[in-house]
């Protein structure tokens, strides 16, 4: 008889105005990696939260069971007593403290008040090995990559000696290689006896390594799947999400290209304080109006470091290079300049640079163009209500209201957020720096459709994403990109995930 370690039932959590889960029920058995999945404001970090205790008994309704004991937690800190350990979308490693600091930050080595430190030093060691990272314990958490950082944060958990594991997109910043080492050491844990729950929008990733899935939609569970006695088809899990069939991943693509009017040239970036260190080299590269065009390459190609140098020097200490529009040199000294001369840049981490998350989604849609809604310095509010609640209509942002805090809102309707508030400069032309990441698949469609909508007007779009599908469903044509060069360039007729990886992997020397 197979035991359920974990039991979540009649879970209601209520927030202002909104209600984000109303009667959900899971039940987890011991020793699988059971899936959480649902389109973005389905309620599943919501419930995670709940089961962490970052949102504490008495702030919901219904019962957690653990282990067959009915818990209560009051703080995070409870659940983690109890073995359950939660990691976080957005990684909470503190960069100027060592990778061992990181791990036992809170859970000490200490006597008397005084740190083992030879102690913590030899039990780091020991965890790094379990996670497969090969690094010295005193390397500052912020010297190592994203994929790496992934794996503290797992050691981290250990350290706890975690029996219920929660990831909440895991891979969601990971190249394919650091999230394949990922989900093999899921793999490994389960072998191990490791319970974990895994939030993934990738299909591809949770028909890999799950043995249930629990799908959510609007709040409410709708079903729980298990791969040993139900058929499960990626087209079925998107239904339970989405509420419907998508026949369809991508939109159908009619381009209507106009011609050649934004080109860069000989573009060459130096390190911002490595200044031997050449971080883009000699790219060229131009878009046609109404033409969507990729960037592909793997973690550290140089894409985003490419479009920020671009976007008003945001990146870089001497730069090098021409870059034209409508056949007009521009000197694009500043950010204010790059959004004068007609070009907007969609961060990859709209949290941090993309939004005010403590400011409402009015003020965030419109703070990029506080001119057009302002006279002498004084906002006109009847005005800028307008104008954000035209923004919430036309890209579907899912509120009853502007006034709602952008913070609150799921991963998906920020991103439209951000999108309306660079749309609201009225650009010519629009890099999107991984648009879609973190957002689930219905989600995604409502971005590619926007993205369209805004090529059909004319609009040049340069799209950066690490999804080869992605890029091969939406774009007219793709370039390809490795340590800091241009090595392809590829039409849409004839681009392939094959054909891309082959330019992603060629090196300096043509190899």
């Amino acid at each position: 008889m197979e035991k359920i370690i974990l039991e979540m039932r009649n879970i209601t959590k209520t927030f202002p105005g909104v209600k984000a889960l109303h009667n959900v029920n899971l039940k987890v058995r011991e020793g699988e990696i059971h899936a959480l999945m649902g389109e973005n404001g389905a309620g599943k970090s919501t419930l995670m939260k709940v089961l962490s205790g970052v949102y504490p008994v008495g702030s919901y309704e219904g019962d957690i069971l653990f282990e067959n004991e009915l818990c209560a937690f009051k703080d995070i800190s409870d659940s983690e007593e109890k073995g359950i350990v939660i990691i976080h979308q957005e990684l909470a490693l503190i960069p100027q403290l060592s990778i061992a600091e990181n791990i036992f930050l809170g859970n000490e080595r200490a006597e008397l008040g005084i740190i083992n430190w030879l102690e913590t030093e030899r039990e780091t060691k020991k965890l790094l090995e379990k996670v497969g990272l090969d690094e010295i314990p005193t390397t500052l958490a912020g010297f190592i990559g994203v994929g790496k950082q992934q794996l503290v944060e797992i050691a981290k958990a250990l350290a706890k000696r975690v029996k219920l594991l929660i990831l909440d997109e895991p891979t969601a910043a990971l190249n394919e290689e650091d999230s394949e080492n990922l989900l093999n050491l899921l793999l490994q844990f389960k072998e191990q006896g490791l319970t974990s729950i895994i939030i993934s929008h990738k299909l591809n990733e949770i028909m890999k390594v799950a043995d249930a899935i629990t799908i959510l939609r609007d709040g409410q569970t709708i079903e729980t799947l298990y791969m040993d006695r139900d058929d499960i088809t990626e087209e079925r899990i998107i239904k339970g999400m989405v509420g419907r069939d998508l026949t369809q991943r991508y939109p159908t693509r009619h381009a209507i290209l106009g011609e050649t009017f934004f080109e860069v040239s000989n573009w060459t970036v130096q390190h911002p304080t490595q200044t031997e260190r050449i971080v883009i080299d000699n790219v060229n590269f131009h878009i046609k109006k109404g033409e969507i065009v990729g960037v592909a390459g793997l973690m550290g190609a140089g894409r985003t470091e490419l479009a920020m140098s671009i976007f008003g020097g945001s990146y870089g200490l001497k730069k090098s290079g021409e870059i034209k529009k409508d056949g007009k040199v521009l000197h694009l000294k500043s950010i204010s300049d790059a959004i004068d001369a007609g070009i907007a840049y969609v961060t990859e981490d709209r949290k941090e640079y993309g939004l005010i998350l403590i400011e409402d989604i009015k003020r965030n849609i419109t703070i990029s163009n506080l001119d057009r809604i302002s006279k002498y310095q004084v906002v006109n509010d009847h005005q800028e209500l307008r104008d954000a609640e035209s923004f919430r209509e036309r890209l579907r942002i899912k509120t009853p209201s502007v006034h709602q805090i952008t913070g609150n809102l799921s991963g998906g309707n920020q991103q439209k957020v951000v999108l309306s508030k660079w749309i609201y400069t009225e650009p010519d032309v629009l890099f999107l720096d991984e648009p879609t990441r973190g957002i689930d698949v219905g989600a995604k469609y409502e971005i590619y459709t926007i993205i369209h909508e805004l090529a059909h007007e004319g609009k040049g779009i340069l799209v950066i994403s690490s999804e080869l599908p992605e890029l091969l469903g939406i774009c007219d044509r793709i370039y390809v990109m490795n340590e800091g060069r241009f090595t392809g360039e590829v039409t849409r007729e004839e681009a392939t995930q094959e054909l891309l990886m082959k330019y992603m992997t060629k090196g300096r020397n043509g190899s």
